[in-house]
């Protein structure tokens, strides 16, 4: 797909938020060009990472965007902070643009709609004004929350508190590492929060597998997962957006998930809700099943039973003196093609031609393996006309061997015609 596939036309910059975009990693670029990363700076500016991160996902996502647990005052203190330090807008304004994405997606009511190409999901709907509007989605919930009006309303300021002067006094004060602060803790830290919860819009709408649905664009990636604690399992996540798991499966990788179980263990979350596992197993089986009827569909298959001609066993005598043709289970299959490649010998075949061979095949002289039974099933030409009931037929199931009889056998012009066919 193009990356600028379906753009959407401009109407003007927003210019805070490319000036964001632009200065901290050019901060943080001249931070590793021109100043030494101290080991105490490194430490903080990963913890600092983690409480932003933590903030985005167990916060603005999992718990606001959409409730899928209950947390203690103390805990929505710490993630409200640790998402406003992310500076990505206010918890409110985040939380309707996800609530739009998950109501729309892949639709024009999508903020980051990803039938627009990957540069727009990424950060083209964030940087560019246009005429597109979100769907109308509901957050009263939100307004009516006092935590998250008060960050609303006093967001510019929390930003520049959160995500600009703590990470970057910290390592000043405590070990006098002002310009590492500001070009680690601050500008790397952010640049790359920034552009990891973003590949989850993007890359993750593009990139990965769809184990649970694939009729819209999510996917699960592993890379995406890594860069956001967890987030990467957006196809799970968009069929089951309730969930406080982001990873269903034990050995997935969601620190998220493990964070707010801890907080529950602890007291500080509770009623973490997670979708029926009876619901997620039945979407991983019906998409396992849908690509096994794709395979089945690609795969060359015997001529139906119904398809097949009668043979009445004069004819099958008299064309069994022309070319190689041998009876098992009621059936007559041509192994012209097959005798120079049989593991018996080629004077098994031919000495048989006309005669009934399904002792033989079944263990009488050699019982012969599944692989077997399928190519032989491939050479099916016809059925002896009686035959399925007077020898044997296990394989036919009853209804079947009745509709045979039922039905009148082809004369031996009829049936070379159809054979050669």
């Amino acid at each position: 797909m193009s990356f600028t596939q379906n753009f959407p036309k401009l109407r003007g910059i927003r210019w805070f938020n490319l000036g964001i975009l632009v200065i901290t990693p050019c901060v943080a670029a001249f931070g590793f060009l021109m100043t030494p990363l101290c080991y105490q700076t490194m430490l903080f500016s990963i913890c600092y990472f983690i409480f932003t991160m933590l903030g985005i996902t167990a916060g603005y996502h999992r718990l606001w965007s959409h409730r899928s647990y209950n947390a203690s005052s103390p805990l929505q203190w710490f993630l409200l902070f640790g998402g406003t330090s992310a500076v990505q807008g206010s918890c409110l304004w985040w939380s309707k643009a996800h609530r739009s994405h998950h109501r729309y997606t892949d639709t024009e009511l999508d903020p980051y709609d990803s039938t627009r190409g990957l540069l727009w999901t990424h950060i083209g709907w964030m940087i560019f004004k246009t005429d597109l509007r979100s769907g109308a989605v509901d957050i009263c919930d939100l307004r009516k929350d006092p935590l998250i009006r008060f960050q609303h309303n006093w967001y510019f300021t929390l930003a520049f508190v959160f995500g600009f002067f703590l990470p970057t006094i910290i390592p000043g004060l405590l070990w006098g590492d002002w310009i590492g602060g500001l070009c680690f803790a601050t500008a790397f830290r952010m640049t790359l929060a920034h552009h990891s919860s973003f590949c989850i819009n993007s890359i993750a709408h593009f990139l990965g597998s769809a184990p649970y649905d694939d009729k819209l664009t999510p996917r699960d990636n592993f890379i995406s997962a890594i860069l956001t604690m967890g987030e990467g399992y957006h196809n799970f996540h968009h069929q089951f957006p309730m969930d406080y798991r982001n990873a269903y499966l034990w050995y997935q990788w969601d620190p998220t998930k493990w964070f707010i179980a801890l907080c529950e263990r602890i007291g500080l979350a509770r009623q973490l809700r997670v979708f029926p596992s009876n619901e997620i197993v039945k979407g991983a089986l019906t998409m396992k099943l849908k690509k096994l009827k794709h395979l089945q569909d690609s795969v060359e298959w015997p001529t139906p039973v119904d398809e097949l001609p009668i043979v009445t066993f004069d004819t099958f005598q008299e064309e069994s003196k022309s070319r190689v043709l041998i009876l098992i289970s009621g059936f007559i299959h041509d192994v012209s093609s097959f005798i120079d490649r049989h593991p018996g010998g080629v004077s098994v075949l031919t000495q048989n031609s006309g005669k009934d061979m399904t002792a033989a095949f079944f263990g009488g002289v050699y019982r012969h393996s599944n692989a077997a039974h399928n190519l032989l099933s491939m050479m099916r030409v016809g059925i002896l006309a009686g035959g399925v009931e007077t020898l044997g037929g296990h394989d036919i199931p009853p209804s079947q061997r009745l509709y045979i009889a039922e039905r009148q056998p082809l004369s031996l012009v009829d049936f070379v015609n159809v054979a050669s066919n």
